[in-house]
């Protein structure tokens, strides 16, 4: 029998976040940045498909993007760090994703009744190599604007995703969301960003 990752996060372990750390560091190098038009068009349009399914709130459809064995990384200081010694703005495995879009489809989830409205823009979608032929690292730049109960506001900052090639298109395996402004009081973002 398959393990469900929905029921346990079994995967999220020393071994995992040691992958994690070396995963997002040092990914950058101008040598392992992809020159390949094409390539780098078809992870600029998931990139783009994930935004449109979080813009429409259609969040079962944004799930399906992502890998059974999966994080949605937000770091509260520049660049990440490791999460195993250093607050996180959020850390959900696929379980606390499918918890968190269960909770939000609630009457009682107050902080999003009404729901946020929100339009994002992604750009600046750089691809790079890594020890894996099937896996890149993506790097993009994106702005939110959400607009709830009367009041704008606005996110920004860059993404890290780590995804993986299929035969019938990309998963995402982790989604890091860098905002510029991770080191001060941001409040409570009840979206996902």
């Amino acid at each position: 029998m398959k393990h469900d990752p929905s029921l346990s996060s079994h995967y999220i372990s020393n071994e995992f976040y040691e992958r994690l750390i070396a995963d997002f560091s040092g990914w950058r190098r101008e040598e392992l940045e992809s020159d390949d038009p094409v390539l780098r068009d078809s992870c600029r349009r998931l990139l783009e498909r994930e935004a449109r399914a979080l813009e429409e709130v259609m969040l079962e459809d944004w799930l399906k993007l992502y890998a059974g064995e999966c994080l949605y990384w937000v770091p509260a200081s520049a660049g990440g760090g490791d999460p195993r010694r250093e607050v996180a703005i959020a850390f959900d495995d696929r379980r606390r994703l499918e918890d968190r879009i269960y909770r939000l489809r609630l009457a009682h989830a107050w902080s999003q009744r009404p729901a946020s409205r929100t339009v994002r823009l992604v750009s600046n979608v750089a691809v790079f190599a890594t020890d894996t032929a099937d896996q890149f690292m993506v790097r993009s730049s994106f702005v939110i604007s959400e607009f709830w109960a009367e009041e704008k506001r606005y996110w920004a900052g860059w993404c890290g995703h780590r995804l993986r090639q299929k035969q019938d298109g990309w998963e995402i395996l982790v989604k890091q969301v860098n905002l510029i402004d991770c080191d001060r009081n941001i409040r409570n973002p009840s979206i996902i960003l």
